[in-house]
């Protein structure tokens, strides 16, 4: 990919990246949760602030960022041995960062118009939901957009054993899903994810929650939308028609 100067519109106006057909005949698609359906970025962030400052340990702005995305254990341990400090251990510091979430997880936001995106989609496509949450903070985040039991299949950190970009939670959710056709969508905010995505051979539409449409735009992004609503109206359009499930 050459960059957004190569970006091409659709009918309906959005920037198309790389996917070269002109029409897109879905079976499947598969959502991240954080940042695609819910919001929990803010929230994890000062969970993982609280979690340090129980240390005493006030770290810069830059390292949460550099992090922005990750699993919780990955961060915990490359900054645990960049510290040096021999008595910290970053399953502790992973075991307070849970508790301080489950304390302040009221905060969560869902994204406008996910509910209504998957309520549409689960009549159309069959639908799964991959997630490196907790089995307990997914439970948390889908009765809190009252999606319990809208999804064909469900993978969280439970699931799977290797994190983003490695491929394996949209194999599984693949695999759980029983759908063979080619043109798999994957909707991901990360720039892990759309890595993650296309290196499961999918389909990988960005939603510009946690980082700008430039960055998504170099991890590989076929296509953006600023919202489920632009999506709704991007897959219909290159259905060319009405699809029952």
């Amino acid at each position: 990919m050459e960059g957004l100067g190569t970006t091409q519109k659709t009918r309906v106006g959005f920037p198309l990246l790389r996917y070269p057909k002109e029409t897109m005949q879905l079976s499947s698609i598969i959502f991240d949760m954080d940042g695609v359906l819910i919001d929990l970025e803010p929230v994890h962030k000062l969970a993982k602030k609280r979690a340090f400052e129980r240390f005493g340990i006030s770290l810069p702005e830059d390292v949460y960022e550099k992090y922005r995305g990750r699993p919780d254990d990955t961060m915990m341990i490359e900054v645990v041995r960049s510290i040096g400090d021999k008595n910290l251990e970053p399953e502790e510091l992973i075991r307070i960062k849970h508790e301080e979430f489950e304390a302040i997880e009221h905060m969560v936001v869902p994204l406008r118009g996910a509910t209504e995106f998957i309520l549409w989609a689960r009549t159309r496509y069959r639908i799964a939901l991959a997630t490196s949450a907790t089995p307990r903070n997914r439970r948390a985040a889908l009765s809190l957009l009252g999606l319990e039991n809208s999804f064909d299949f469900i993978v969280d950190s439970s699931g799977y054993s290797k994190p983003k970009p490695d491929p394996e939670v949209f194999e599984r959710a693949l695999l759980g899903l029983g759908t063979s056709a080619e043109e798999r969508l994957v909707i991901e905010d990360s720039l892990n994810g759309i890595l993650t995505a296309k290196a499961a051979g999918c389909i990988a539409a960005a939603i510009p929650t946690s980082f700008t449409k430039q960055e998504l735009a170099r991890s590989g992004a076929d296509f953006f939308v600023d919202n489920f609503e632009q999506l709704r109206a991007l897959i219909e359009t290159r259905e060319g028609g009405c699809k029952a499930r």
